[in-house]
């Protein structure tokens, strides 16, 4: 019990649980590329073409369709790995979201629609949040101008994120991918 404890300074924070954390003068931002890039290489998708948007406007999901059914345990891995990126990426959360919903009787529409998802992450994979914004007392919102419906119970999912602080680099984004902002 006599025993003294050394107290040693490790210095700034560069990295926790996969995220990776940039501070420089006062800000802080916080970001997972290294894991973005860990889930392309998982899915064989390391070489595939970006995308500008998440989800193509109009993708209509269903649960029991016509096709080939696909490997449940590869999608449902991706859509985990998905689900941890969501800590520095809210802009992907609608999607992963509705992606999820689809765990029973996959089909190639649903694999179709997360390779979307990751083509968006491959081009997007640098992209974090800078925390440091949310002193200001102000909320931001989007909101697409694009339908994504889920049709398990023939009703589509109304879309609203809001983000506290500043607008972020994939908020910006977003609003020029066929989004509205709605500054609150």
């Amino acid at each position: 019990m006599g025993r003294k404890i050394r107290k040693i300074d490790l210095g700034l924070l560069a990295y926790y649980l996969g995220i990776e954390v940039t501070q420089t003068n006062g800000d802080i931002s916080i970001k997972q590329s290294a894991y973005a890039s860990k889930i392309l290489k998982e899915a064989g998708m390391i070489d595939c073409n970006e995308t500008l948007i998440p989800m193509d406007p109009g993708t209509r999901l269903t649960k029991i369709t016509e096709g080939t059914m696909i490997n449940s345990t590869e999608y449902r891995s991706l859509i985990g790995c998905l689900r941890y990126l969501l800590h520095t990426r809210p802009d992907l959360s609608y999607f992963v979201g509705l992606l999820s919903r689809f765990m029973q009787e996959l089909r190639e529409q649903h694999m179709k629609a997360i390779r979307q998802v990751l083509r968006y992450v491959k081009g997007t994979k640098d992209h974090g949040i800078d925390p440091t914004s949310i002193t200001e007392k102000q909320e931001h919102g989007y909101r697409p101008t694009g339908s994504y419906e889920s049709t398990l119970e023939g009703k589509g999912t109304p879309r609203q994120n809001i983000y506290h602080g500043r607008i972020t680099n994939q908020l910006e984004y977003t609003k020029t991918s066929h989004c509205s902002i709605i500054i609150m």
